[in-house]
């Protein structure tokens, strides 16, 4: 059997190798990649056929015992928190040290070392963009400001340090041997780098193209198509809280100015819309069992090795268990015997542009109140695999660096702005997780939570005695009225943010009387909230459907929350799909005209997304296809535009079928959106008919095609295609094809913890462990693991065992 998966292992090298030869400036020498004592072979194995029984590191304090489960979980039990990290460092980089070391070379704008000059461009985006430099400032403040998380950090990368010192050519993980690098030494600083990297990868913005909106529509048509509250917001804090503060005032300026021409611009890569995370609470009132129960499954990119790495960890103190991040201090989103919380984006405006205005060309000097300022220069050497540095100069102004200009993404040289974003400010996220993955109660929950800066997240959170919660927590910057939503003028002090909102006036509440705490990427909070809050991508479907069941449901039980979880419903079809077909059967010539077999299809549907039905198929390219049909005619003026989201053009569809919105100029006819209804309806009949032809069917799991890949996309043969599992963008289980739940967990908060979780992919980070994938199949499933804590002595049959001791004793 091992030399069959010898072969098989050696046919996916060879692909691999194609693959790279094709994508990739260069490719490892074969002879290397293939010899038998140090080559890919020795990649072929499962970790518990190499368990080491002792293993030394250096300057331990005392013993620490890792004991494995069948799954390859560690628990790590130390004495004391410095060893507990430092092994936690250790063990993490056994299992996905490529991943630590590769998802922190993008962070730091680095790729291009590599994967040769495919990457530049990217790496020259993340260093403009001051992902490295944001990283540095954390790493000053926290020597100066807390330095216990800088001890503990120091002591992870040791623990890092002494895995990589003791790996030899053989023992390289695979990726290193294609292609073809070794991994350098860990430090704090890229500890930070992931977060920052986390921190980039959850915030967006649409200045750009609302920028480019209000001057394409003028006032009035923006603010229709763009509204800052939908008629249904149903919102993370309920619509009923009242606001027990004072808030701090921030007056509109008047005579405000904003460019009034359409900017040309390469706009910034946005989180994928319709994705996002749940979380919610339910208290004992709900519940069967009469104890609080917690769920959370944040949706991301779908990769392998997988973004979360599951562990416990225990001192005599406290045990918690949950989801790490390789890399990364402590538990994310996890448990204790106490409280449990999790985490889902708050997707918050905390980054603005700003117009600088240089006094000449050699941008040593920018105009700011009405007087010129020096600006700093930083010079970025981006190495390139194979081929000589690229030196790019980026200019920092107090507002921060300047992104956009004639060099990057902008041909006039008279373009530059510069990104103001609350990750470039020093901050302690790190001890915001230490300090949950201790805490005993819901003070403790808000004390951690007055750390924590970027990105914005709605923390939720349950405790044994029976509290439940949710806080929106982050920097949020002071705004008046509107501001942030489009390119400010960076010489105007107006445009200044005014300050912080105070953490004790961030959005929170405790114990609602409807009984449940929930978030699904909506707005936070009703109109009544006084701070101005915005942002673009706001949910307006998992919210409504999530809360609606919660409403719904009492004797609630953890079978329930799992349910919920991998919940189908398509609230956005079941709200469209009737007014699409109602429109369009109004006109009787339109309904003889139009492919019966797909209408009767849609007419039986019950608006869930299993993979095997169709209809699901059907409306997802009726709409698409709709939807770009409607509003394709704002990319017309050829600047960056975003179109409005789907919850406003259903209920424009609905309110007026010949609103002059859906006129095309270009006819001569005055269309109505019966004509788009009808135009669309025609190509998604000619797409389904390609797509059976091609696929063999339309069911939603073939058209999905969800994959779950390699963090090189050359890596195909580390990757796994069509899983078949059901759901979708703005579906409470938002499974697409590349996103959907990357952790799925649930927690009942009784005298002893009852927790289940499961993710995307497995523990290793090695293609040839058969740890590489073991959750996989149970998560397309919606199937869950035990997750429960465990005690030191408590296993029946642990997988193995390891015992960390000093070097130097």
């Amino acid at each position: 059997m091992k030399y069959i998966s010898f072969a098989f292992f050696f046919i996916l090298t060879i692909i691999l190798g194609l693959l790279l030869s094709m994508q990739i400036d260069k490719i490892p020498p074969l002879g290397k990649l293939l010899d038998p004592y140090h080559g890919f072979w020795q990649n072929a194995y499962s970790e518990d056929q190499q368990a080491q029984d002792e293993l030394t590191i250096s300057n331990l304090k005392e013993q620490v015992e890792v004991v494995y489960d069948e799954f390859l979980i560690p628990h790590i039990y130390a004495n004391n928190e410095e060893d507990l990290y430092k092994v936690q460092g250790y063990v993490t980089a056994q299992h996905r040290l490529w991943q630590m070391d590769f998802q922190t070379l993008a962070a730091a704008g680095r790729l291009s070392e590599i994967v040769g000059s495919m990457a530049l461009e990217l790496d020259r985006t993340t260093r403009r963009k001051g992902l490295p430099f944001a990283a540095e400032q954390g790493i000053s403040y926290l020597e100066q400001e807390d330095p216990e998380i800088f001890l503990y950090l120091n002591a992870y990368a040791d623990g890092v340090n002494e895995y990589i010192d003791q790996l030899a050519e053989a023992t390289l993980p695979i990726e290193y041997k294609i292609l073809n690098y070794k991994p350098e030494p860990w430090s704090p600083y890229k500890s930070l780098l992931l977060l920052k990297y986390m921190a980039d990868m959850l915030v967006g913005d649409r200045d750009l193209e609302y920028t480019n909106l209000r001057a394409m529509l003028g006032k009035d048509l923006f603010e229709k198509l763009y509204p800052l509250f939908p008629e249904e917001s149903d919102p993370v804090i309920e619509s009923t809280h009242l606001w027990d503060f004072e808030p701090i005032a921030v007056e509109q300026p008047e005579d405000l100015q904003y460019p009034s021409d359409s900017i040309l611009l390469q706009a910034l890569p946005q989180p994928t819309p319709g994705t996002g995370s749940n979380n919610w609470a339910v208290s004992g009132s709900k519940t069967a069992s009469g104890n609080p129960i917690l769920a959370n499954d944040p949706h991301l990119s779908m990769n392998l090795p997988s973004l979360w790495y599951a562990m416990q960890l225990s001192t005599p103190d406290f045990s918690v268990k949950g989801a790490t991040l390789p890399g990364a201090l402590g538990v994310i989103s996890g448990f204790n015997e106490n409280i449990a919380w999790g985490v889902t984006n708050a997707t918050r405006d905390t980054r603005d542009w700003y117009a600088i205005t240089f006094k000449d060309s050699d941008r040593s000097e920018y105009l700011y109140n009405d007087q010129w300022v020096k600006s700093i220069m930083r010079v970025e050497e981006i190495k390139i695999k194979g081929e000589p540095s690229k030196m790019d100069t980026v200019i920092y102004t107090h507002h921060g660096p300047v992104v956009y200009d004639q060099s990057f993404g902008a041909e006039r040289k008279d373009v530059n702005y510069a990104l103001k974003w609350t990750a470039h400010m020093p901050s302690i996220e790190q001890r915001t997780f230490l300090m949950l993955n201790k805490g005993g109660d819901h003070a403790d929950y808000i004390a951690a939570l007055d750390h924590y800066t970027s990105p914005a997240q709605n923390f939720v959170f349950a405790s044994k005695s029976g509290d439940i919660a949710m806080k929106v927590q982050g920097r949020f910057p002071l705004k008046w009225q509107g501001q942030g939503m489009f390119f400010m003028d960076g010489n105007d002090p107006q445009m200044e943010w005014a300050g912080f909102v105070p953490n004790e006036h961030n959005a929170a509440t405790l114990n609602p009387e409807r009984g449940f705490v929930s978030s699904a990427n909506q707005h936070p909070v009703a109109e009544s909230y006084p701070y101005f809050v915005f942002d673009h991508s706001y949910e307006h479907y998992r919210n409504r459907r999530l809360n609606q069941r919660l409403e719904e449901m009492n004797q609630i039980t953890v079978k329930d929350m799992m349910g919920l979880q991998f919940d189908n419903y398509h609230l956005l079809a079941a709200e469209a799909t009737p007014l699409m077909m109602t429109l369009i059967a109004s006109d009787s010539v339109n309904i003889r005209m139009i492919d019966q077999k797909y209408w009767n299809e849609l007419s039986q549907w019950d608006f869930y997304t299993n993979p095997q039905q169709s209809a699901p198929t059907i409306f997802h390219l009726w709409w698409r296809n709709l939807y770009k049909s409607i509003w394709g005619i704002l990319d017309e003026g050829g600047v960056p535009v975003v179109y409005p989201n789907y919850y406003q053009t259903v209920q424009l569809m609905s309110k007026d079928a010949k609103d002059s919105i859906f006129d095309i100029r270009a006819t001569p006819k005055r269309e109505t959106v019966v004509d788009h209804l009808k135009i669309s309806y025609d190509s998604m009949v000619v797409q389904l008919e390609k797509l059976a032809k091609v696929k063999g069917d339309y069911t939603w799991g073939t058209y999905k095609n969800t994959s779950v890949k390699h963090l090189v996309p050359a890596f195909e043969a580390f990757s796994y295609q069509n899983i078949q599992t059901g759901g979708g963008a703005g579906i409470l289980n938002a499974t697409s094809e590349r996103h959907g739940a990357s952790w799925r967990m649930v927690v009942e908060m009784a005298e002893e913890p009852i927790a289940h979780g499961i993710y995307p992919g497995g523990q290793s980070g090695n293609p040839g462990s058969k740890y590489y994938n073991t959750f996989l199949a149970s998560w397309a499933k919606g199937e869950y693991v035990d997750f429960r804590l465990n005690k030191q002595d408590s296993f029946r049959n642990p997988l193995f065992t390891s015992t960390f001791k000093s070097k130097s004793n």
